[in-house]
C-alpha cells in the first residue's frame, strides 16, 4: 500500500530531526508540581563543626579548656556526671576557652541548670590586649533579668548596653542558647521546647567591626560565667557554621556557559543564610540530589576586597570557568549597609582558585563599575556572540530586570535590554530545550519568563502550590534548572518563601522555608 505523500514527509522528518516530542519546549508550558517543603532552623545535622566543649570526652580539663579568672576569688570548674559545672559562693568571673573565632559562626550553649544569681554567655578576646566582647544573659533564680553586650576597647574603655528584646519577667533560663554572629551584628535566641525565641539583638559595628581580618586571626572564644553565688551545669558548648533560621536567594552554581554544575550526582546552590537586616546575611553553599529532597549545607563564603575586612555579601552567582580553571562569579555588596555613610551598594566580581564550595572559604572581590541599587546578578558567557552577559535587577521606580554585556567578565558592562515592565527579583538565565530564557520573581504573584537576551515577555511559570499565600510576599527566586536525560523529570526548581522569622525587633529580612518542585 502506498503511503500518502504527507505521511512520507512526516516519517522522513522524524528520522532526520527526531520525534516532534523533542521539539523546543516553551518554559511557560512546563507544569511544576510541589514535592516538599522544609524550614531549616539551626538544624543540628546541618551544622559544620568548628569547635566546642564535649564534657563526656574531656581528659585533662585544665589543658583542653583552660579557665581564666578575673576576680580575686576563683570559681570551681569541674566535670561531674558528664556535665561542665561552674560553682562559686562569692563573686567570680570566669572565661573557659573552647575555640578560635569566626565572625559568622553560631555559638550554642546547652544548659542543664542555673542556680543562684549571675550571668552566662560567650566572650571573645585575644591575648596581650584589653579588647574584649562579651554577650551574656543575667539571671536570678533561673529567671532571665537582661541580655547585655559588654565591650572593652584596646584602650581599656568599657561600654555596656542592654540588647534584650521580648524578655518578660517570667522568661526562664533553660534549654539551648544560640548566639548567631553576623559580622556587624548578632541575634540571640533561647530554645526550650518550642521554636528558638529571639531574646536579644544588636548592631555593634560602631563599637567593634568583627569583619576585620585581625579578629579572625587573633580572637578566641570562651564560655563566660559570672557568678555572685550559685552554680551552672552545662551539657555542651558548640561553635559551628549553621543554616540559621531562614534561607533565601537560591541560585544554582553553574559553568561559565550557564549550564548547571552537576557534580557528585548533586546540584550545587548558593543561598543566603539569613541573619536579620540587610548587612547581616551570610553566603552559604548547599547541595542537593535533584531526584530527592536532601539539602545539605556544604560551606560558607566571605569576600575579601583587600581592605582588611572579610565581607558577608550575598545573592551571589558562582560559576566554574573551565577555560582557565578558576571559580568566578558576581555578588551583591549588601555589606555596605553596615557602613552606608562611607560605602555604596554595588555588584562585585569574585574569584577563587580554590574550590569555595566546602567548609569556610574566602573569595577575592572587586568592584567593576556597576554601582547603586542593583542586585541579584546572574552571569554567563554567550559563545554565539562572544560576550559576557549579566541579567540583574536595578531599582528604577522599583526593581526591574535588565541585561548587560561586556567583552570581559569583570569590567566594561553596558545595558543592552530592559528594564522590563514588571517588578523583578531573583533574576536568572537558564536553558530550556536548546534556548536560553530569563526568569524573574515579582511582587505580582507571578514568576515571569522573558526571552534572552532582549527581555520580551514569554509568559509566566505554571505551578501548583506556589511558595506564597494570600498574606505573604511573592518576590521569590524561581531558580529553574533543566536536568539531563535519566531523571524521572526534566526540570527542577528550588524556591523559598518570604515569611520572616517571628520575634525580631525592627526591619528584618529573615525568610524563608525551602520548596522543591519537579517540572513535567
Amino acid at each position: 500500500m502506498r503511503l500518502p505523500e504527507f505521511v512520507c514527509f512526516l516519517l522522513i522528518g522524524m528520522t532526520l530531526f527526531g520525534s516532534p516530542a523533542l521539539a523546543q519546549t516553551s518554559p511557560d508550558q512546563i507544569k511544576f508540581t510541589r514535592q516538599a517543603s522544609k524550614r531549616l532552623i539551626f538544624d543540628a545535622e546541618q551544622t559544620i563543626p568548628l569547635a566546642g566543649i564535649w564534657p563526656e570526652k574531656i581528659i585533662g580539663l585544665s589543658v583542653m579548656h583552660p579557665s581564666t579568672h578575673h576576680h580575686r576569688d576563683s570559681s570551681k570548674v569541674s566535670i561531674k556526671a558528664n556535665q561542665l559545672t561552674v560553682q562559686s559562693q562569692v563573686k567570680t568571673e570566669t572565661d573557659i576557652w573552647f575555640g578560635g573565632f569566626n565572625p559568622v559562626a553560631t555559638y550554642a550553649l546547652q544548659l542543664d541548670s542555673s542556680i543562684g544569681k549571675g550571668a552566662l554567655g560567650f566572650s571573645f578576646s585575644g591575648s596581650n590586649t584589653k579588647e574584649k566582647l562579651t554577650i551574656k544573659l543575667q539571671f536570678n533564680e533561673q529567671k532571665i533579668k537582661d541580655a547585655r553586650l559588654h565591650y572593652t576597647d584596646k584602650e581599656g574603655i568599657t561600654t555596656e548596653q542592654s540588647i534584650a528584646v521580648n524578655l518578660s519577667e517570667n522568661t526562664v533560663l533553660k534549654g539551648t542558647l544560640y548566639l548567631q554572629m553576623l559580622g556587624s551584628g548578632l541575634v540571640l535566641y533561647l530554645k526550650d521546647e518550642e521554636l528558638p525565641q529571639v531574646i536579644g539583638q544588636s548592631d555593634f559595628n560602631t563599637l567593634i567591626d568583627l569583619r576585620k581580618k585581625e579578629y579572625l586571626h587573633s580572637f578566641q572564644s570562651h564560655l563566660y560565667v559570672g557568678l555572685d553565688s550559685g552554680e551552672v551545669k552545662i551539657d555542651r558548648v558548640l561553635m559551628g557554621l549553621t543554616a540559621g533560621v531562614g534561607l533565601a536567594d537560591i541560585r544554582a552554581i553553574t559553568y561559565e556557559d550557564g549550564s548547571p554544575l552537576l557534580d557528585q550526582g548533586r546540584l550545587w546552590y548558593t543561598m543566603s543564610i539569613r541573619g536579620r537586616a540587610l548587612p547581616h546575611h551570610v553566603q552559604g553553599v548547599f547541595s542537593m540530589n535533584p531526584s530527592v529532597f536532601d539539602i545539605k549545607l556544604e560551606g560558607v563564603i566571605l569576600f575579601d576586597r583587600k581592605d582588611g575586612l572579610l565581607r558577608n555579601e550575598v545573592a551571589s552567582h558562582i560559576f566554574f570557568d573551565r577555560n582557565d580553571k578558576v571559580w568566578k562569579g558576581t555578588t551583591t555588596g549588601f555589606s555596605a549597609y553596615a557602613n552606608i555613610d562611607k560605602e555604596e551598594k554595588q555588584l562585585l566580581a569574585v574569584k577563587s582558585e580554590r574550590d569555595p564550595r566546602f567548609g569556610f572559604s574566602v573569595m577575592e572581590a572587586s568592584p567593576f563599575g556597576v554601582v547603586g541599587d542593583v542586585e541579584d546578578p546572574h552571569i554567563l558567557y554567550d559563545s554565539e556572540v562572544g560576550k559576557w552577559r549579566i541579567l540583574t535587577c536595578v531599582n528604577e521606580g522599583g526593581y526591574k530586570a535588565i541585561v548587560m554585556e561586556s567583552d570581559h567578565w569583570n569590567k566594561g558592562y553596558v545595558k543592552i535590554a530592559g528594564p522590563v515592565a514588571h517588578n523583578s527579583t531573583g533574576t536568572s538565565i537558564q536553558k530550556i530545550g536548546d534556548r536560553l530564557y530569563c526568569f524573574s520573581g515579582s511582587s505580582e504573584r507571578e514568576i515571569f519568563i522573558y526571552s534572552y537576551p532582549d527581555l520580551k515577555e514569554v509568559g509566566t511559570l505554571k505551578m501548583d502550590l506556589p511558595p506564597w499565600d494570600k498574606l505573604s510576599g511573592t518576590r521569590v527566586w524561581p531558580n529553574v534548572v533543566q536536568l539531563p536525560e535519566g531523571y524521572p523529570f526534566r526540570y527542577v526548581a528550588l524556591m523559598m518563601d518570604r515569611i520572616n522569622y517571628p520575634g525580631m525587633a525592627g526591619p528584618n529580612w529573615t525568610y524563608g522555608a525551602l520548596y522543591l518542585y519537579h517540572g513535567y
